[in-house]
């Protein structure tokens, strides 16, 4: 007869999966690091496989281990759905979200009009940084929630959309054509930046970068003034602009993921009511393209 998985011992699961360790898990589940090994082999038994290997000092998920973490967040996510659906249908309180301003433009409207309408007396406070400083502010306290830009080698939070990261110029003029070709990105740490000069250096096509900025405002403003060109996701593409692609010598640049975080010091009711909101809503969201057609 098949086993029942315990939810406790999911977000356990889900706990080391995000932190890559038993320690850090223990912290953000309030137990013992004794209880959540204890808690691990009982999960291995319901599933009768291995979950973890060991790399270095970091607990890694096996092949199986992996399979698992789909259904672990989908459980642990579904079981706190069902705890909200029962408390207060008009949740109260003040949470705290993180953003980067590439993203607060296309997805805020939608995520705060949503949860306000479900939420009215919540009080939602945004604050708008880019992904390292969020991540610093999740790690510390100092934040509930924070929509990133997820990094494989950083392994952040859940991925919750993937759009394509696009090259874009002025529709008006023709600065693509430029030798050396002018570029508006993000300060050297960001990974958009380093996907666009691989992709240019890898074609040999010689560039210059003349603005860099963490404000996608700042670089928005640079590509439609017909200055220079640049990368962002499909959903920072502004009416103005035009996306440049294989045929005019710009290669398919890699995938944006965008991630989920959630604060590690028990998160609130009202916090995972308005994590669903912002899982939904990125969910049903059309892309640029679609919605300007």
């Amino acid at each position: 007869m098949a086993h029942v998985l315990d939810a406790d011992q999911l977000k356990t699961f889900v706990a080391i999966a995000d932190t890559g360790s038993f320690t850090r898990a223990a912290e953000i589940v309030f137990k013992t690091q004794s209880a959540v090994s204890m808690q691990m082999k009982r999960l291995e038994e319901r599933v009768g496989r291995p979950l973890f290997g060991r790399d270095g000092r970091h607990a890694k998920l096996t092949e199986d281990g992996e399979r698992l973490l789909d259904y672990a967040r989908r459980i642990v996510r579904l079981n706190l759905e069902c705890v909200a659906s029962f408390a207060d249908a008009d949740l109260k309180g003040r949470i705290r979200l993180g953003v980067p301003d590439d993203y607060a433009d296309r997805y805020l409207p939608e995520i705060l009009a949503r949860f306000a309408h479900s939420n009215p007396r919540a009080e939602v406070t945004v604050v708008c940084e880019p992904t390292p400083m969020l991540a610093e502010r999740i790690a510390t306290g100092d934040i509930d929630l924070a929509i990133i830009t997820h990094v494989e080698s950083r392994s952040q939070g859940e991925i919750i959309r993937i759009e394509p990261l696009l090259w874009v110029t002025s529709a008006r003029h023709s600065v693509h054509e430029e030798d050396p070709l002018p570029l508006a990105l993000g300060r050297p740490t960001c990974n958009w930046r380093q996907a666009a000069v691989d992709a240019l250096e890898s074609k040999g096509r010689r560039f210059r970068v003349l603005y860099a900025s963490w404000n996608s405002t700042a670089v928005g403003a640079a590509v439609l003034a017909g200055l220079a060109i640049s990368v962002l996701p499909e959903s920072a593409v502004r009416p103005g602009m035009r996306i440049l692609g294989p045929s005019e010598g710009f290669a398919t640049l890699p995938s944006c993921k965008i991630g989920l975080l959630r604060t590690r010091f028990d998160p609130s009711v009202l916090s995972n009511a308005l994590a669903e909101h912002i899982i939904q809503s990125l969910d049903n969201l059309a892309s640029f393209k679609t919605a300007a057609e």
